[in-house]
């Protein structure tokens, strides 16, 4: 069983400052997967990942604010590439750090950059894992990013974290999908909603993200992990561990 886990650049990062990485919640991050590696855990829902995780991360204060100040976002697209290269250089950054911090928690990492192979078509993602695949393979543990992609009929767009969740899920066939936030799972008036079935069933406790995000907030998260073919969980990094173990956490969207 393969495990898809995308790390919100909300936890890794200070959204609010531009480029500002969260030392402390990107080591406990990465020390939680680097234990998961090595676990036997006891619990009895747990089960045993046939290779280690694909690990996600979003683009926080480093990607957002890049998107933003170039007017590209999932929808808005450019054909100017000095513009998806700064956007792209953006998130390199960001994913440098976050491999540095996997390595030093002693997780085998290797970066995989989007725009290399990953397209937008008319109907979506095109997401070739032969490389991913064979980096768990190996053993290794493919770290990928929010990212620029071309977008066929419309220069270059952004493909989300969460975008790239569900598409590598359904392509690598995940039997384990998880968002950790910086929020414990999606709230209803400050309570974790435990399961979510339809998005209208939540679409009034669904805000905008506080800070600059060109890929939806939580809003978006949840519509793209009701696309995931099982369920997907939301939940904070306090609990990135118990995922890891049991695939349960937090908020569970089927």
């Amino acid at each position: 069983m393969t495990t898809v886990l995308k790390l919100g650049g909300s936890v890794l990062t200070d959204k609010h400052s531009p480029e500002t990485v969260d030392e402390e919640a990107l080591a406990t991050a990465a020390e939680v997967i680097g234990k998961s590696l090595d676990a036997s855990p006891d619990d009895p829902r747990a089960t045993v990942d046939e290779h280690p995780p694909v690990v996600i991360h979003g683009g926080g204060s480093f990607g957002h604010p890049a998107a933003a100040e170039h007017g590209v976002s999932a929808s808005e697209g450019t054909r100017d590439s000095a513009a998806l290269v700064d956007i792209h250089r953006a998130m390199g950054r960001l994913l440098d750090r976050v491999v540095t911090a996997l390595h030093r928690a002693g997780v085998p990492a290797l970066p995989v950059r989007p725009l290399s192979f990953v397209r937008r078509t008319e109907t979506g993602l095109a997401c070739p894992t032969r490389s991913v695949e064979a980096m768990l393979a190996e053993g290794f543990v493919p770290v990928l990013h929010g990212d620029v992609v071309v977008h066929e009929g419309a220069g270059g767009t952004v493909a989300s974290g969460d975008d790239l969740v569900v598409a590598l899920a359904a392509a690598l066939g995940a039997g384990r999908v998880g968002v950790c936030s910086t929020v414990p799972g999606v709230l209803d008036d400050g309570e974790v909603v435990p399961e979510i079935r339809s998005y209208e069933s939540v679409a009034d406790v669904l805000g905008d993200s506080e800070a600059t995000d060109v890929t939806g907030g939580m809003a978006g998260k949840v519509q793209s992990l009701l696309t995931v073919d099982g369920p997907a969980a939301v939940f904070g990094l306090d609990e990135l561990g118990t995922f890891l173990e049991t695939g349960q956490a937090g908020t569970i969207i089927r």
